[in-house]
């Protein structure tokens, strides 16, 4: 195996990142995509697993240099409905997998001993796939885990909120709304209750919380009284067990509902349940240490407001960082056109470059430093200990 040519594989990096801004796939959908990713990894020598845990774009990548630490990276690809990468997926998915293939040819070499794993992850907007993956077995060997996401300023790793989401469904009896409303019973009053509830509960929740929902179905016409009516709700807080609590809570407050309107209900997890995201400050410090050289100088301000990410349940289970680079001017906000035009630029993918340098730069210091091991490792076993014990 010989080293590659950097200069061809930052144009074929850039090519990657580019085909799939401009052929956006949605959750689960992102056959295009993860070809694109699968194709490149193959060709700087990783052994792929296709149809990963089952799910068909899914899929595992991995090196082996000699006996050591197992790094891996986090390959993002999905995009959002109608503003396509509009959060920037297409330069996560570019990150990891260029930082994997760069560090692959750095531990050939310079003799560095590890193993990195690639886990192409699709849906993060939806129903997570690395929901799945932290429930099973594939993350028992990982020593580190890592990747970064754009946004309006380079910031350290923080952390993210929790998150359930919610359906209820109630189910009434129609009946002609003019000339015969007692024999009916109104599904969407059960809905109404529920949101009136919710909104009554929201002054007894704490600062961190987020709670918001739609009406996904609130009947036909309005002379029938309507007989099945049902809403989604997110559901957010700063910690797992503080969510569940809040979550039992708003099942309560449709249940309610559901008594006063004369309602049947029904409910479930219409998407997977994040965790809040655990960053190893060990890790990110040294992340921090390698971008400064890089020309990656971080916001003095620290990110004020995080959403949700599937990379927290990642995090309970390896120790983890998820850094984000700058692409937008301050005040931009991803899932918006502007995030989206900005994420399939030359400047965008110019950070990205430097952010896979910095995982390179960082990645060789861990692999030879047992000490660092040792720390990182350490830290992670306290930080769940303390989670646990919450």
């Amino acid at each position: 195996m010989n080293t590659h040519n950097k200069t061809e594989l930052h144009e074929a990096l850039i090519h990657l990142s580019k085909n799939i801004h401009k052929t956006p796939e949605l959750g689960f959908n992102e056959y295009f995509a993860a070809k694109c990713h699968v194709d490149l990894l193959k060709k700087y020598d990783f052994k792929v697993s296709e149809n990963y845990l089952n799910c068909e774009t899914a899929f595992r990548a991995e090196f082996s240099n000699g006996d050591g630490p197992t790094i891996a990276f986090m390959s993002e690809y999905d995009a959002l409905p109608e503003i396509g990468h509009a959060c920037g997926h297409n330069l996560i998915g570019m990150v990891s997998t260029g930082a994997a293939i760069e560090l692959s040819s750095e531990m050939k070499k310079n003799s560095i001993s590890g193993k990195i794993i690639v886990f192409g992850t699709p849906a993060e907007e939806t129903s997570g796939f690395k929901v799945d993956l932290s429930a099973s077995d594939a993350l028992d060997n990982i020593d580190i885990c890592m990747m970064a996401h754009p946004a309006d300023d380079n910031y350290p790793s923080g952390t993210s909120l929790a998150l359930d989401a919610i359906e209820f469904e109630f189910e009434g009896k129609s009946a002609h709304a003019a000339s015969a409303p007692e024999k009916g019973i109104n599904a969407l009053d059960g809905v109404i209750n529920t949101f009136n509830n919710i909104n009554a509960l929201r002054q007894q929740t704490t600062p961190d919380t987020r709670i918001h929902g739609i009406i996904c179905n609130g009947g036909i016409v309005p002379n029938i009284i309507p007989e099945y009516a049902s809403a989604r709700f997110y559901a957010r807080s700063n910690h797992r067990r503080e969510l569940s609590n809040l979550t039992s809570r708003i099942i309560q407050c449709a249940q309610a509902g559901a008594l006063a309107s004369g309602t049947k209900l029904r409910y479930n997890h219409f998407e997977a349940s994040y965790d809040e995201l655990l960053t190893n400050q060990t890790l990110s410090s040294l992340y921090c240490k390698s971008a400064v050289q890089y020309g990656l100088t971080f916001s003095p301000i620290p990110r004020e407001s995080y959403g949700s990410l599937d990379m927290g349940n990642v995090s309970h289970k390896v120790p983890t960082i998820h850094p984000y680079f700058k692409i937008v001017e301050s005040g931009i906000a991803a899932h918006t056109p502007e995030f989206e035009r900005a994420s399939g630029t030359e400047n965008a993918h110019t950070t990205a470059f430097k952010v896979i340098s910095t995982f390179v730069t960082l990645s060789c210091e861990y692999l030879r430093s047992p000490v660092l091991q040792k720390s990182i490792s350490e830290e992670f076993e306290m930080l769940r200990r303390t989670v646990l014990s919450d």
